[in-house]
């Protein structure tokens, strides 16, 4: 029987490669990526674990964005490691004039995160789940 084992990677399409690029080039540095490899239309990056393209959509893709709430994609979220990187991401998004759809927050018990939108309106996420379990473990 086949064993699922986890996420290698998530290729999406862009309508503008050179602004995405751009953006995620940004994004991803901040987030500690590195690039795994680019061509003239796509590029990767990954954190040795898991993997993130994007790739140039073709001419009847571009005709329409991306709207939360289609069928496909939702979101992608980012397991970062402490709340403070979330608020970290937050600062880093403000100041690359990033539209956030929802600040960092705590969104349900001890799950704190904040949403984002890349340029063709994809819902990103930076999340932190389980740091006061985790604090609180520790103190006993």
């Amino acid at each position: 029987m086949a064993r699922f084992v986890g996420i290698d990677h998530i290729s999406i399409r862009v309508s503008d490669f050179p602004r995405s690029k751009h953006f995620y080039s940004g994004l991803f540095d901040f987030l500690g990526l590195e690039v795994l490899d680019e061509y003239d239309d796509s590029m990767g990056w990954t954190n040795g674990k898991t993997r993130y393209w994007i790739g140039q959509a073709d001419e009847k893709g571009r005709e329409h964005k991306h709207r939360t709430g289609d069928i496909g994609l939702h979101h992608y979220a980012f397991q970062l490691r402490s709340r403070k990187d979330v608020d970290d991401l937050q600062d880093y998004l403000r100041k690359h004039h990033v539209t956030i759809v929802d600040p960092a927050d705590v969104y349900y018990e001890d799950y704190y995160a904040v949403f984002f939108l890349d340029p063709d309106g994809i819902k990103l996420e930076g999340m932190k789940y389980g740091e006061e379990k985790e604090t609180a473990r520790k103190k006993t």
